[in-house]
């Protein structure tokens, strides 16, 4: 807690440790890597596609940056390398995701009709009771992106989500995004989806610390941690 700027960030650690079971190592680890400002800033539509029992949960489990440092590659990467990279660092990429994913596979086959289509990363989410697609992205946000995740969600609500589980959620993860072309894509559908930036750095930029809420509403955020379902 030493390692916390003020009351509020303390709060928020103390409260996620206590009601989602953080090991010390994973406290540290969401720390270290801000995921208090990072789960504060993150941009997903899922106030108006997930129902309000977990939609706090939902939110908790995307970030607005992820720091990929542990992966070691250049500057220059393709999308392929990027997703090797991460499976040969899956336990340490499942931590920087949150500590309540769980690996079902990469490249995951989703046929659809005559077709075959393939999902960079497939995760499930322990509380959430939900499976996660999660697509690379080594370039700018782009709002086809969206559309396409969206396919995705469908198709595995439909063919391979069980019957007690929650829907799909779509995390899509890009080297960088515009804010503003996030926020109408995501306006326009009715899956939830996340859309986050991954990063070689472990601090979170200037300009994304002048969008955290104000004081008064990180609080309110917090105590809503507390209470959720």
């Amino acid at each position: 807690m030493q390692k916390c700027k003020d009351q509020l960030q303390r709060e928020f650690y103390i409260r996620m440790t206590k009601r989602y079971g953080w090991t010390k190592d994973v406290l540290i680890n969401n720390i270290e890597n801000r995921a208090f400002e990072k789960h504060l800033t993150n941009q997903t539509n899922f106030d108006d596609t997930l129902p309000e029992k977990y939609r706090l949960q939902a939110k908790l489990a995307v970030k607005d940056d992820y720091n990929f440092d542990f992966l070691e590659m250049g500057v220059e990467h393709s999308e392929a390398e990027l997703e090797a990279a991460i499976i040969n660092n899956i336990r340490v990429f499942l931590i920087e995701m949150g500590g309540e994913f769980a690996f079902i596979g990469n490249q995951y086959l989703l046929p659809v009709g005559s077709e075959n289509y393939y999902i960079d990363l497939l995760l499930y989410h322990r509380r959430l009771k939900s499976l996660i697609a999660i697509e690379l992205k080594v370039g700018n946000f782009t709002p086809e992106f969206a559309g396409k995740m969206q396919f995705y969600l469908t198709a595995l609500d439909e063919t391979k989500k069980l019957p007690d589980e929650n829907p799909s959620i779509g995390i899509i993860i890009c080297k960088s995004k515009e804010r503003t072309i996030v926020e109408y894509a995501l306006k326009s559908s009715d899956k939830p989806i996340g859309v986050a930036t991954y990063s070689y750095y472990d601090n979170l930029p200037e300009e994304m610390c002048l969008l955290l809420p104000s004081p008064e509403a990180i609080a309110a955020i917090i105590r809503e941690i507390e209470g959720g379902a």
